[in-house]
């Protein structure tokens, strides 16, 4: 939403302006727009592997969606921990056997639809807790392979943001290998009128205008909310780990919940009360 109104403002900032005391069809140079889009797309594909290219393109559409990661989302996650960390403190560890094992048949997990759907966090939960059921591992132990899998997550959501990035970083130039090549053409054309070498130059120039312009205007935008969201979606996953292992220290679900909310951004961190309040209502259901 915000990408598309900050659209507007830069293009009616820019080539608004220059339409008061400009000409528009001074800037309608077709090839020069061809030149850049097609040098911008080579260098995406000639730096990238088909791997990095998909993830690109698939993370764009979560541009014009807005976050799911909210402070509902987040009551929920610590809702549905704090029913599964309380089954294994009444029953054991190997009450949530089936739990684990089966997640979308889970009593428990089938109540949290916003959690449950999402395929990387209920696995990275499931996990975990099924190696808490196995007891094959000490906390220190899970606690270091957590680190690694987050970290390895989180570098692979940053790719898309790093790679538009460098398309932006790239466009300038590109920009002035199009006002470059314009150069030339007028150089070759020293004998043609005024007026004729005039257009041709003002051509050449406009490529340079886009290069700039698409660059910060457009693409750097595209790079800044694309690493924007892969902070804010590894979040999750950094209060789970908080949350299990405070379990695994021996903490009460409700002191080990408390870690998990203390980690959150405060812009969507519950009060302890918030929390408190939810988990009792949920509890009298």
């Amino acid at each position: 939403m915000f990408l598309i109104v900050g659209y507007i403002i830069i293009l009616g900032s820019s080539i608004g302006t220059y339409a008061v005391h400009g000409s528009l069809a001074a800037l309608w140079m077709p090839l020069e727009y061809v030149a850049i889009v097609g040098l911008a797309l080579g260098g995406f594909l000639a730096g990238n592997d088909i791997k990095v290219i998909k993830s690109t393109v698939g993370a764009l559409p979560s541009l014009f969606k807005g976050s799911k990661y909210n402070k509902a989302l987040y009551v929920d996650l610590l809702a549905m921990l704090f029913e599964v960390l309380s089954k294994v403190r009444k029953e054991g560890l190997m009450s949530i056997e089936n739990d684990v094992e089966n997640p979308h048949e889970s009593p428990i997990f089938s109540k949290f639809p916003g959690i449950s759907h999402d395929h990387h966090v209920m696995e990275f939960i499931t996990d975990y807790l099924r190696m808490m059921v196995g007891g094959n591992l000490n906390a220190m132990e899970i606690e270091n392979l957590m680190d690694i899998e987050i970290e390895t997550h989180h570098h692979e959501v940053e790719v898309p943001g790093h790679v538009m990035s460098k398309v932006a970083d790239a466009l300038p130039a590109f920009g002035i290998v199009v006002a470059v090549m314009g150069v030339v053409n007028v150089m070759g054309s020293v004998g043609e009128p005024p007026p004729v070498l005039g257009k041709m130059i003002g051509g050449a120039l406009v490529g340079t205008f886009l290069g700039i312009l698409v660059s910060y205007g457009f693409i750097a935008p595209i790079s800044t909310q694309l690493e924007q969201k892969a902070h804010e979606g590894s979040k999750i996953f950094q209060v789970i780990k908080v949350v299990l292992l405070a379990s695994m220290s021996g903490y009460a679900p409700q002191v080990a919940v408390e870690f998990g909310r203390k980690v959150l951004f405060s812009g969507d961190r519950p009060t302890f009360s918030e929390l408190e309040n939810e988990l009792k209502a949920r509890k009298g259901k």
